[in-house]
């Protein structure tokens, strides 16, 4: 296909390789051909073939690895759904391990988990305050590197009341079928009401060797809270995903909107 002369032939050569990727003439986790090849393909320079790939590296649609070549990415974007994923049937459809589990199996990934740290801490200043913690006390701290079909997409750092998470049984390496909640849920402690404050922002360095993202590729940091019915916070947690990788969705019902209508202005 002739690349028009009027328009910037990389982001042309980008928008016909993210085609390509689309339609899966690359599969999930091949290798592209070399950017000599698709220069000779394309009648372009290596440098605009260069160009289209880092477009579509920062898109996430392709990987760079360091003596292999570049991989076109080996998953689909993940679908989060906000307001599915803590209610009681997720944690016991298909006998999950908890929210991360049942929204991977219900797309066809495969969830793994690798415990990075766990055990009992002093409080982060952050955690103690939204905890309602007095200075002193310590936490169960539990965080997790989180992968998809083996691509790492998730850190997840955990902070519970040390009293609360030894009377779950929360503080071993296995919470068993349903996760944390459903332990929680069996002393008389589950939460029913959860807050999340999302942002974008630039990765940490540590983040960014784990997830193998380009310098111009951001995070979505997600701060979640779970809380009982009397408003108690009995877990701050911190979310890291690259903003690539997932699609956050949303879904609500119109407060009192009983008729079908259209709320008036």
């Amino acid at each position: 296909m002739a690349l028009e002369a009027t328009k910037s032939q990389y982001r042309q050569v980008a928008d016909l390789l993210r085609a390509a990727i689309e339609r899966e003439d690359y599969a999930p986790g091949s290798l592209l051909p070399s950017e000599s090849e698709l220069a000779a393909e394309w009648g372009v320079s290596r440098v605009t073939i260069n160009r289209a790939v880092q477009l579509l590296r920062g898109e996430g649609m392709v990987r760079v690895l360091r003596g292999r070549g570049t991989t076109v990415r080996a998953i689909p974007p993940i679908r989060r759904n906000s307001t599915l994923r803590y209610t009681r049937s997720s944690r016991e459809e298909g006998n999950s391990r908890g929210a991360f589990d049942f929204e991977l199996k219900r797309l066809g990934l495969k969830p793994a988990t690798k415990l990075a740290q766990l055990g009992q801490v002093p409080a982060p200043d952050v955690a103690r305050e939204v905890l309602g913690l007095a200075a002193g006390e310590t936490v169960l701290i539990r965080k997790r590197e989180m992968f998809a079909s083996d691509e790492p997409v998730l850190l997840a750092t955990s902070y519970f009341p040390w009293d609360l998470a030894e009377q779950a049984g929360v503080t071993e390496t296995d919470t068993g079928p349903g996760g944390t909640y459903s332990r929680l849920a069996e002393i008389g402690k589950g939460p029913l009401r959860f807050s999340e404050d999302l942002r974008v922002r630039t990765p940490t360095a540590a983040e960014e060797r784990f997830f193998a993202l380009a310098e111009t590729q951001q995070v979505y940091e997600i701060v979640h809270i779970s809380y009982l019915a009397d408003g108690t916070a009995i877990e701050y947690r911190e979310d890291v995903l690259p903003t690539h990788q997932w699609v956050m969705h949303y879904e609500w019902n119109a407060e009192n909107d009983t008729t079908g209508q259209e709320p008036s202005s």
